[in-house]
């Protein structure tokens, strides 16, 4: 699968080219009437480029930032309403080869157990998240060849999808694997994954060799080139990422950007979602070894900066952050999150928590049905939804609909039936209450006509057993 890659990346994320960028934004990020001229033109929701945005990062002045916040929130709700689609990671493997010193399944760790699930050990997690009321997976594994080939990642797709508990199942599962090459996204694709994801950890190159500095991984044009790969495989929605605070988050805002960007021109089509983890403490894994990681009024101001300029893109928070500061970044820009999660290998299926297999802390431990009554308290929708992906809205599709404005005619009709779908089949009392409030409450804001009477048909059938409706 890996082959010794090319140049390629350095051509779309410059060195000199972010290096000029923040000069320019140290230059204008002071300049009122820019600062201004870039926030109106975020406001027509069409987008900022990596400079504009790079701007608007350095800017300090406090009015400016208010409206930034403010202006975030409006975008997110333009394009998102104020759903949030709920998730849940599935640890198969911590096997990995690579040496990458801020993660704790570092070849080196001697101390962490290597733990693997077989197909049927995968079938009982699965069991598990499904009885919690999850739809929707993002697989995670370790690179190595020999304990996770892609034989096994295609068979665990295959024993996810192929669970059925109570009558329910999972219906997307996402996966976040190493980078591989254009044959094995191909196959991906056609085992029914939906969003490929991948984070480049850190796009200085300097940075990143010094970061990994043994494996596969080690190889910076390799990762950093994998999403065209993928594209050019077939997976046409690929989710990027950065991890914050491994280096300078300027050098990495601006970089992230530039990757979308060259996605767009390339394809056609930007990064379906942009995941936004920063680093944190782990086995084998000290903050004191990153002087860069980030205080939570950087993060904040990052997740707002990237809602305004990628407005079409979903933007994911994990439980790597705290209830607290989840509950900050939804107003701000984020519209996916996890919930319920665990990040170690077979975390699902025993009452302890396997803590000794996790890739990293969580923060929000909150159990699933805690978190759903907590977003519904704070006037969020949550959502289950997968539609769009068993639908065939994928891609462009997806993006071309998102981007007219017409996809909220889908989503919240389909949020308002995965939530009735929960609330019917998992909810405590308090959460069904609060639930069938929110439902009531978000059937006025469908305009009268067919999609109104088809949601409110659809919910009463699932109201009386009936599953899987969607739009």
């Amino acid at each position: 699968m890996y082959n010794p890659s090319s140049t390629h990346a350095d051509e779309f994320i410059d060195h000199a080219e972010v290096l000029e960028t923040l000069d320019l934004a140290a230059r204008e990020s002071g300049n009122r009437a820019r600062v201004l001229e870039i926030l109106e033109k975020a406001a027509r929701c069409k987008g900022l480029s990596h400079r504009e945005a790079a701007i608007l990062m350095d800017c300090n002045d406090p009015e400016m930032e208010e409206r930034l916040y403010a202006l975030a929130g409006e975008i997110k709700h333009k394009f998102y309403g104020n759903r949030i689609v709920l998730f849940a990671p599935l640890y198969l493997s911590n096997y990995c080869i690579n040496g990458c010193v801020y993660c704790p399944y570092h070849a080196k760790n001697r101390s962490i157990p290597r733990k693997k699930l077989t197909q049927e050990e995968i079938a009982e997690e699965v069991r598990a998240l499904i009885r919690t009321g999850h739809k929707r997976l993002a697989v995670e594994a370790g690179e190595d060849p020999v304990h996770n080939p892609l034989e096994y990642i295609l068979d665990s797709i295959k024993t996810i999808y192929s669970v059925r508990e109570g009558g329910n199942s999972i219906r997307r599962v996402n996966v976040n694997i190493a980078a591989t090459d254009v044959e094995s996204y191909r196959r991906l694709k056609n085992a029914g994954i939906g969003t490929y994801i991948l984070f480049q950890e850190t796009y200085n190159r300097k940075k990143y060799e010094e970061l990994h500095p043994t494996g596969p991984k080690s190889d910076y044009a390799w990762h950093t080139e994998a999403m065209d790969r993928a594209q050019e495989g077939g997976c046409d929605d690929v989710g990027v990422g950065v991890l914050f605070g491994l280096g300078g988050y300027r050098y990495e805002l601006t970089a992230l950007l530039m990757h979308a960007e060259h996605l767009e021109a390339r394809f056609g089509v930007g990064p379906h979602t942009i995941s936004m983890p920063r680093i944190c403490p782990a086995d084998d894994v000290s903050l004191d070894s990153f002087p860069d990681a980030l205080p939570d009024a950087i993060f904040r101001k990052i997740v707002a900066v990237l809602r305004v300029a990628v407005p079409y893109t979903g933007m994911i928070i994990s439980t790597r952050e705290s209830a607290r500061m989840r509950e900050q970044l939804l107003h701000c820009g984020v519209s996916q999150i996890s919930g319920g999660s665990r990040t170690s290998v077979g975390g699902y299926t025993t009452e302890e928590r396997h803590d000794e297999t996790a890739q990293f802390d969580v923060s929000d431990t909150r159990p699933l049905d805690d978190v759903v009554r907590w977003l519904l308290e704070q006037k969020h929708i949550p959502s289950f939804c997968t539609a769009c992906y068993r639908e065939g809205r994928t891609g462009d599709r997806f993006m071309a609909l998102c981007k007219s404005g017409k996809i909220s005619y889908c989503c919240t009709p389909n949020a308002l039936m995965t939530l009735k779908e929960y609330l019917m089949d998992y909810a405590s009392p308090l959460t069904r209450a609060a639930g069938e409030k929110m439902i009531a409450e978000s059937l006025t804001d469908i305009p009268e006509g067919r999609v109104r009477d088809l949601t409110v048909e659809r919910l009463k059938a699932i109201e009386n057993g009936s599953r899987d409706f969607r739009f």
